[in-house]
């Protein structure tokens, strides 16, 4: 199941278990939860539910890891020729990383971080790989 939401004038396309990086939240801290109720869409593999302009009732629950990041610094210079006037600043960007753990759709199963986790299959057992022919066996062919 995933879910579009929008959250600071951007959309994205969420699951469970996704990190999103999102602006900069103050006053949160490393495992509080934060609820986006913008729900553009939700999707199952079964069916489709489109919002008009969003879903009502629907929200995705996240888990702030990282309170506080900073993201790329941007450079802008401004030369000015033949005067020897220059300008240089910077910016870097603020961020809070969350993951995302469950999505609540009226009508939809609700599906959280530990139910994905207890339906992915785990095998123990390991492909068999055909064996390589020696090198005795390569020169005998010729």
């Amino acid at each position: 199941m995933f879910a579009i939401i929008e959250e600071d004038g951007r959309q994205y396309k969420v699951s469970t278990g996704d990190r999103l990086q999102i602006d900069y939240r103050a006053a949160i801290n490393t495992g509080d939860r934060i609820a986006f109720s913008n729900v553009l869409l939700a999707n199952t593999d079964e069916k489709s539910l489109i919002g008009k302009p969003t879903i009502e009732g629907a929200t995705v629950s996240a888990t702030v890891l990282i309170p506080e990041e900073k993201g790329e610094k941007l450079e802008v210079q401004k030369l000015r020729r033949r005067k020897n006037s220059r300008r240089h600043t910077g910016h870097r960007q603020k961020y809070t990383i969350v993951s995302i753990s469950e999505i609540n759709v009226p009508g939809f199963d609700v599906v959280s971080q530990e139910k994905v986790e207890t339906e992915a299959p785990v095998t123990d057992e390991t492909p068999a790989v055909d064996e390589a022919p020696t090198a005795s066996e390569t020169t005998e062919e010729s």
